[in-house]
Parts: C-alpha cells; sequence; structure tokens
C-alpha cells in the first residue's frame, strides 16, 4: 500500500469512520448531536461546536495548499466562530465537516509518496507527512475533549 494511502486512511478513521484507536470518531459524536448541545458551554472550556469548527479550519488551511494554494491560516483565528443560531446551522456545518475531510484524505491519497518528505509551504513548518500526522494527532486531542465534554453535558 502506498503510504500517501495508509495516511488518508488514518486521517479518515479519526474524522468519518473508525474506531481502532479512540473507540469512536468525529462523525460518531457529532452526527446525531443536536445543536443546543454543540454550542452549550461548560465554564470556560471550548463548546463542542467550536472544537469542531477549529479542526474544520486547518483541515480546509491544508487543503488550500495541497491544491496548489497559499497557507493562510492563523492559530489566533483558529478558535473564533460565532454560535450556531439552528439546528440546521448545525447540519449544514456538519456536512461541510464532513466534505472537507473527505477531501483532504483524497488529496492525500493523490499525492505521490515523494511528497509527503517535500517542505510544507517553507522550510520552517517541516515537511507535508509532518503537517499530515500533525492534524491527526490533533484531530484525535480534540476529539478527547469532545468525548470529555458530552459526558459532563450529560
Amino acid at each position: 500500500m502506498k503510504s500517501t494511502s495508509e495516511i488518508a486512511s488514518r486521517f479518515r478513521e479519526i474524522i468519518l469512520n473508525g474506531t481502532w484507536v479512540a473507540n469512536t470518531n468525529y462523525k460518531l459524536q457529532l452526527e446525531n448531536l443536536d445543536w443546543k448541545t454543540a454550542i452549550k458551554p461548560i465554564e470556560n472550556l471550548n463548546t463542542i461546536a467550536v472544537l469542531a469548527q477549529h479542526i474544520d479550519y486547518y483541515i480546509n488551511g491544508l487543503n488550500q495548499v495541497f491544491k496548489g494554494g497559499t497557507l493562510d491560516i492563523k492559530d489566533k483565528f483558529s478558535f473564533d466562530f460565532p454560535p450556531f443560531q439552528s439546528q440546521e446551522e448545525w447540519d449544514n456545518f456538519l456536512d461541510k465537516f464532513w466534505n472537507d475531510s473527505e477531501e483532504f484524505a483524497s488529496l492525500i491519497e493523490q499525492m505521490p509518496d515523494e511528497k509527503l518528505n517535500e517542505p510544507f509551504v517553507d522550510e520552517k513548518y517541516g515537511t507535508y507527512r509532518r503537517n499530515i500526522d500533525c492534524m491527526i494527532e490533533h484531530s484525535y486531542y480534540h476529539l478527547g475533549q469532545i468525548v470529555l465534554i458530552r459526558k459532563l453535558l450529560n
């Protein structure tokens, strides 16, 4: 199996369809969650909705680079989202999140394996492999937070 295919599969597992590492994924945690729960605050923690948007923000930023664009995402804006006002807005976001995630995985699969070791935008950001691996690890980190917040809300 090509390395890029293997990495894309690992990414799909955390967001869309796997349970091997964390026994859950974003889709299982968010798909049947109502919007009021998703935006409900607990003390000073980020809401579930903000955490999901945060991950999608980075996925979109990397997708742009994978398609030949510029790296425009900034950490300082990565938690800056207005709360959802309806179930429809939440559902539309989730559809976008799943589509963005599938696009991310597909773009990785289309890369030649050699691309993984090339510098990502600028050498200071490391390689494509490092950035993709960080996206997977970052996603697991926030998935753990989502699981814990859901437990606190129940």
